[in-house]
């Protein structure tokens, strides 16, 4: 087992990102977050890549300056977008461009970073995935690429489970990050419906998905590989109408 880490987090500007980089910077970790946009706060062992994931080149040619640079041993791909539409507006761009940033960008990292974990006989792989992938109106392109998460950690999890590596995901259900709210008025009637809706009668917090991240990442459970952790009130267990 390495003696010091070094995650990767996508998305680690701002909203849950931003506060996975704290949580791992907290425990010790080196951390570099690759975004469109630095984080607004800094830290000795805080590094920042700026590069839009939606563009598959700049993603892998990110990648492959970072796994070059420095021994990467956890990866957390957390970036993504929502672009809500009913069935009747969705367009293939919009399902080409989730699924570069979703399932794209996270093979370019991983592929990168995996020589590095497999000479190290470590690693800790956490996809951010959503409550949305069980399936939610206006989500045609971010339920079926969200979804399409689960599986690929699944299958990772199978293959790279003999050289240490471990692969989960999370899935919150809605949480208060900017994104929400570029869907959700804050404030709104709409925003209080929605609460009232999850079974623990609230809305989720960036640190509480950050939290179930550090746990998949902890490198002493070494005996989780595979698993999705929905962390969304109970959401996923009865419905919600966003």
């Amino acid at each position: 087992m390495p003696d010091s880490y070094t995650a990767v987090v996508t998305g680690g500007s701002a909203g849950i990102g931003a506060e996975i980089c704290r949580q791992m910077l907290d425990a010790g970790y080196q951390v570099i977050s690759m975004a469109r946009r630095a984080p607004d706060f800094s830290h000795p062992r805080l590094q920042s890549i700026q590069v839009d994931l939606l563009d598959a080149g700049a993603t892998a040619q990110a990648s492959a300056e970072v796994a070059a640079k420095q021994a990467i041993t956890h990866v957390v791909h957390n970036a993504g977008v929502i672009w809500p539409h009913l069935l009747p507006e969705v367009t293939l761009d919009e399902l080409h461009g989730l699924t570069q940033i979703h399932l794209g960008a996270a093979i370019s990292l991983v592929q990168a970073c995996l020589p590095s974990m497999q000479a190290q006989k470590f690693g800790r792989i956490v996809m951010m995935s959503s409550r949305g992938a069980l399936g939610l109106q206006t989500r045609t392109a971010y339920s079926a690429t969200k979804a399409g998460m689960i599986g690929m950690a699944r299958t990772w999890a199978l293959e790279l489970a003999p050289h240490g590596i471990t692969v989960n995901t999370v899935a919150p259900g809605p949480i208060q990050t900017d994104m929400f709210y570029d869907v959700i008025p804050a404030g709104s009637e709409r925003e209080r419906n929605i609460a009232k809706g999850i079974p623990v009668q609230r809305l989720g917090r960036s640190d509480d998905v950050a939290r179930a991240v550090m746990f998949f990442s902890n490198p002493a459970n070494d005996f989780i590989t595979g698993q999705t952790l929905y962390v969304c009130g109970g959401a996923s267990i009865g419905s919600i109408t966003i």
